[in-house]
């Protein structure tokens, strides 16, 4: 069960996932780029009758030449689909919740260790976004840079992206196996306590974060 927070209370911390970014702004330009908006279309798309989320996609695809992605924004948000997979709003809403649940029970001392690395990530710049999912964290660039994961009840796994580094790694520095397997988080510190959040974690995070260019 959902943890109840009010939303209001961290919402500022998060920005929006890039992937439900990338969903709403084909959502802002339909009207542009196909002479309908969300609404118009999914009016049109009960009227034709259809009634399964594949024939529906499939009918606007042959009958309206519309591309797979947009086909399947309308279908699912005829289908009253829209959650916080795909809504802003309800995203950021939910951000707080992913959180709430990640650390309430047998991980919530290690919440002021997670509290504190959200700040060290926001203080490095501006552009900067935190965009939750429902067990890590990561921060954004232009990329994920960086991610906090609750690994354990006694260990966050402080991951971040080293690609392309040409400076040699401290032995904290974990492999994460990521070069190998093409993942996004090359490597990490684990964090057990406050003191493990020194000068060492702040330059690597700053060196993972202007990689990401």
């Amino acid at each position: 069960m959902r943890a109840k927070v009010d939303p209001k209370n961290n919402i500022k911390l998060y920005s929006v996932h890039p992937s439900i970014a990338y969903i709403q702004s084909i959502i802002d330009n339909l009207s542009q780029k196909t002479g309908k908006n969300l609404d118009e279309w999914i009016t049109l798309l009960k009227k034709s009758g259809l009634k399964g989320e594949r024939e529906r996609r499939e009918w606007l695809k042959k009958s309206h030449k519309l591309g797979g992605t947009t086909t399947w924004i309308i279908a699912f948000h005829a289908e009253g689909k829209g959650t916080e997979e795909t809504d802003p709003d309800l995203y950021l809403e939910a951000a707080v919740a992913y959180v709430e649940e990640m650390y309430n029970g047998p991980k919530a001392a290690l919440r002021p260790i997670h509290d504190e690395l959200i700040k060290l990530g926001k203080s490095l710049s501006k552009d900067v976004k935190i965009s939750p999912c429902k067990t890590i964290v990561p921060f954004y660039r232009n990329h994920v840079f960086a991610q906090i994961k609750p690994a354990t009840q006694k260990r966050i796994d402080f991951g971040l992206c080293l690609r392309g580094v040409d400076k040699k790694l401290p032995k904290r520095l974990i492999d994460t196996g990521g070069l190998k397997s093409d993942d996004r988080i090359t490597h990490k510190f684990e964090i057990t306590q406050m003191d493990d959040i020194d000068a060492e974690v702040k330059e690597w995070l700053k060196i993972a974060y202007e990689l990401d260019k």
